[in-house]
């Protein structure tokens, strides 16, 4: 047996005996008054290290043996009473909290009669001080859920010269293309360094969607390829033409990268392949970038309510508790065409927002050029700080959904041609019209289970699994994610099966 298979069943032989002593914690947070679960609720079994509440009030994480120390785990969410639970016997199924009574005189001091305006300059004043920006490692779990809608797919057979190319092919072509599919990724990671440069590894991962979408398509891709061989002679070339655009897809697509607008449009349609090296982990890596670059404190961020406060008008409408600190509810809108509303909870003694609620009040891009236009129409989310023993604040949680609408229509006509045979160029030909719209909806969901501090050194000596590949599931298994720390799946995650069953 060589040294790597030795490596490897000692390795596997450990983690089993870990799964063995480790406790799994599995509840149900709710409200004691109405019934109703806590969604978002932080649940802290370290000092550094929780988990958080699925929209459905469920949380499920693992203890490590070397924190049997502790005799509580503790529960806390806006607005409700910080309770800690021992989890030496076995945990209730669901834990019931109360609403926590806010008395403002015990609570506030100097800073109760602030107006909104100083309230929001005392933010900007102390981004700095309040938000930690060096170098951290990070344990977090990543949640992608991606949901398609062809919403219409109309293409108008006009002419052929290849007879397998006729009106009843055209037809079972639209008839194969899936019209709705569903795609979910989870990660579990380690994220290492700052947020201008990381390095991602990844523990372990899956993908659960119906391959029965990607197979109909692939044998479509197969029998266009198999058509094509047929019918174009040798030395041919085609040629792709639309309207009035003439050439090649290397010319069409020149369109797109001329106009500015455009190649935005068109890097945002575009999927990454899954068949490329290190997809899985360039992916992931890429998304957790994306919306780490889009915290409100970060420059040039999308969110710019506070960077851009005189664009946003503002209301303190309330006051609530978070994880024992007292908290202004501020609302905001746009006063001169700034693009976000929503709610942030703001400390009353740093000014730090420990909870900012945003979505969209207007498109955020609208796009239409020769027939092809783009709609970014949704663009809302949560970020949830948590403050750490150096008194700054870190990301605990991040919740983020974006939506698009696309739509071709035009003409398209594909046209064989070879200057090596005798008469015109042309030889073959296909026209047709197309009438597509598509929308496409994504959310992320990223829990950060805990966050240490590292050195530049250790970050330049953390290393990336580029080699790892993610299971793939055609339906939820609850036994997949056993023993790690994970934010549950909400129900829809939980009732997913492909066509294809368990093949």
């Amino acid at each position: 047996m060589n040294i790597h298979k030795r490596i490897l069943i000692v390795a596997i032989a450990f983690l089993s005996s870990v799964s063995l002593f480790a406790q799994t914690i599995t509840s149900k947070v709710v409200d004691k008054k109405t019934n109703e679960p806590i969604p978002y609720a932080t649940i802290q079994y370290a000092e550094n290290g929780g988990v958080i509440t699925n929209e459905e009030g469920i949380f499920s994480f693992t203890l490590d043996p070397k924190l049997a120390k502790l005799d509580s785990i503790y529960i806390s969410s806006m607005g409700y009473q910080k309770i800690g639970t021992a989890f030496t016997s076995p945990m209730d199924s669901i834990i019931y909290v109360e609403p926590k009574a806010l008395e403002l005189s015990s609570v506030f001091i100097s800073n109760k009669n602030l107006g909104i305006d100083e309230i929001i300059d005392n933010v900007k004043d102390n981004v700095d001080k309040n938000y930690s920006k060096d170098m951290s490692h990070k344990k977090l779990f990543y949640r992608q859920s991606n949901f398609s809608d062809l919403h219409k797919m109309n293409i108008k057979f006009k002419k052929s010269t290849i007879k397998e190319f006729n009106k009843k092919f055209i037809d079972s072509v639209i008839s194969i293309i899936p019209r709705k599919s569903a795609y979910y990724t989870e990660a579990l990671c380690d994220l290492y360094g700052d947020f201008d440069k990381q390095k991602l590894n990844i523990i372990k991962g899956a993908e659960l969607y119906d391959k029965s979408n990607d197979g109909s398509m692939e044998a479509l891709s197969e029998k266009l390829e198999d058509i094509l061989k047929k019918n174009v002679k040798p030395n041919s070339y085609l040629k792709i033409k639309s309207g009035w655009i003439l050439g090649t897809k290397v010319q069409m697509d020149s369109i797109f990268d001329a106009n500015e607008e455009a190649a935005e449009v068109k890097s945002e349609i575009e999927k990454p392949n899954k068949n490329e090296e290190n997809y899985f982990l360039n992916y992931r890596k890429s998304s957790l970038q994306s919306l780490l670059s889009n915290m409100f404190f970060q420059e040039d961020s999308q969110l710019n309510f506070i960077d851009k406060s005189g664009r946003y008008k503002f209301e303190l409408i309330d006051y609530t508790i978070i994880d024992d600190s007292s908290v202004y509810i501020i609302n905001f809108e746009p006063k001169r065409g700034a693009d976000f509303k929503g709610t942030m909870y703001v400390n009353t003694q740093d000014f730090a927002i420990m909870r900012v609620d945003y979505e969209n009040v207007k498109n955020l891009r609208n796009f239409g050029l020769l027939g092809i236009s783009y709609h970014e129409t949704m663009y809302k989310g949560k970020t949830i700080f948590v403050k750490g023993a150096d008194g700054k604040y870190s990301v605990r949680y991040i919740e983020k959904t974006t939506g698009n609408v696309f739509g071709v229509d035009r003409p398209l006509k594909i046209i064989e041609k070879n200057k090596f045979v005798k008469g015109r160029r042309k030889q073959n030909e296909l026209s047709l019209g197309l009438d597509i719209g598509a929308g496409e909806t994504s959310k992320y969901e990223v829990v950060v289970f805990d966050s240490q501090p590292i050195t530049e050194g250790e970050y330049e000596s953390s290393k990336e699994n580029k080699s790892i590949k993610p299971q793939y599931l055609s339906k939820y298994d609850p036994e997949f994610w056993k023993g790690y720390n994970i934010i549950e799946p909400n129900t829809a995650i939980k009732q997913f099966t492909a066509i294809e069953g368990e093949s």
